[in-house]
């Protein structure tokens, strides 16, 4: 690891995706006075996954994840709103009542990304596929769902040396369909405002339903993903694993996990149900929700049939249905230099989700680290960012070598210990959050 050197003559950058680190990317670089030269295939070719042409569209859930600064998730958004993030402000002003998550109204949050992007003199938006990488300063941040013709390209320049999983989305319904009589508003052990919607099950509603998953009938993989690898291996991030493929398992699985009734008692008995169901709402009109835990890879008429079987939804409407899509990532530790460029090819640098982050806010904190190291705002990746913060400890584990190289997220493992051994685990992570902060603020002031 050594000192990057950035020539300052450079100001222009070429970026393509237009996803959260793509945007995030961009915006970086329009406040330090770069030209940028962004490029999004979308809408005149469509990915499997998303909607809209719109930029930052999140596809998945809605939601960036806990707020609260004791979690992993927290933490690192209080490291990059440090680090200056662009977007997460954003996210904020267009956020939905999620409890103590922050969850984005996904449609007025992309919209207004996009107007952002648009409307700023110093971004210049190709609408058009990019397919071949040239000798010009660029970015890819193409994200999990990047063109075949695009992966083809790099796969020339890095070899073999690429991987991927399958990926999962949840359902969404619409509220005017839920049964109220029989859902109740609750958030786990009251923590926070009551922003989730929770369908009770009985034990035999419950097994009913874990019976109905292991025989429903799923989608094959697409044609093309046949086509494009020379042999499927059905990978999932463990944290969108389908929900029938946690049901099968084992029958009590699910109410173990993303079916656990802790904290949620029924207010009608006092008690908690057999296992619950939560719905999440997509907007701040609540108009529309998302079945939490409930991603699948089910046929569309076998969704409707087991879906409704949750109690409060016997009629409910969906207004998407959940669908499995290949998520690309690369080999980071192998194919990248610690300043998230190719070692192959050094114009070209890699941005988030491609380059092996899972996760929206981990993406966009990709975007942010790739752009401030170009500009040379962080120009020093003798010691990256500190041993102590999730942003510094993410971005080792993109570049570091290592033999098992899998997608990361924010989480506390990643962090050096403390000094001292703290029982309480509350206290624990308010000293990682107080630690990782000041560590964080004290490294910048010396860059």
């Amino acid at each position: 690891m050594g000192k990057l050197k950035i020539e300052s003559k450079i100001k222009t950058i070429k970026i393509i995706g237009a996803g959260l680190a793509g945007c995030e990317a961009a915006l970086q670089f329009a406040d330090n006075n770069w030209q940028v030269e962004l490029y999004e295939m979308r809408p005149g070719k469509q990915t499997e996954a998303h909607q809209t042409g719109d930029f930052a569209e999140v596809v998945c859930s809605n939601s960036l994840k806990s707020k609260l600064i004791t979690t992993a998730s927290g933490l690192l958004k209080e490291e990059m709103k440090i680090l200056g993030c662009k977007l997460l402000p954003i996210a904020e002003e267009y956020s939905v009542p999620a409890g103590n998550a922050l969850a984005v109204d996904r449609d007025k949050f992309a919209r207004e990304v996009t107007k952002i992007i648009q409307n700023n003199p110093n971004i210049n938006v190709h609408r058009e596929e990019v397919t071949s990488l040239d000798d010009e300063l660029t970015i890819i941040a193409t994200g999990p769902l990047t063109s075949q013709r695009l992966t083809g390209e790099l796969i020339k320049i890095i070899g073999d040396e690429h991987l991927y999983f399958f990926d999962a989305i949840a359902p969404i319904i619409t509220a005017e369909s839920v049964d109220e009589s029989i859902v109740y508003r609750k958030t786990r052990y009251d923590k926070g405002e009551a922003d989730y919607l929770n369908c009770p099950f009985s034990k035999d509603e419950y097994y009913a339903f874990v019976d109905a998953l292991n025989e429903a009938e799923k989608h094959e993989v697409h044609e093309f993903e046949s086509r494009f690898f020379k042999e499927i291996d059905f990978k999932y991030y463990e944290n969108c694993t389908p929900i029938e493929e946690l049901a099968r398992r084992g029958k009590d699985t699910l109410r173990y996990g993303v079916m656990k009734p802790v904290g949620l008692d029924d207010p009608r008995t006092g008690k908690w149900p057999y296992a619950v169901i939560q719905l999440r709402t997509e907007n701040n009109d609540r108009t529309s929700y998302n079945l939490v835990g409930c991603q699948t890879m089910l046929k569309y008429g076998e969704q409707k049939r087991i879906f409704r079987l949750i109690p409060g939804m016997q009629k409910a409407e969906f207004v998407r249905f959940g669908s499995i899509h290949r998520n690309t990532y690369l080999n980071g530790p192998h194919i990248l230099k610690d300043d998230m460029s190719l070692k192959k090819k050094s114009n070209v640098y890699i941005a988030g989700q491609l380059a092996g982050v899972e996760g929206y806010v981990e993406s966009i904190l990709a975007g942010l680290l790739v752009a401030q190291v170009i500009t040379g705002e962080l120009q020093n990746t003798n010691d990256m960012l500190p041993l102590t913060t999730i942003s510094g400890q993410l971005w080792r584990h993109l570049v570091s070598p290592t033999k098992n190289f899998q997608p990361m997220n924010a989480n506390f493992g990643l962090l050096s210990p403390l000094k001292e051994r703290i029982r309480d685990k509350k206290r624990r992570k308010q000293m990682y959050f107080e630690r990782a902060i000041k560590d964080l603020k004290s490294k910048l002031e010396k860059v």
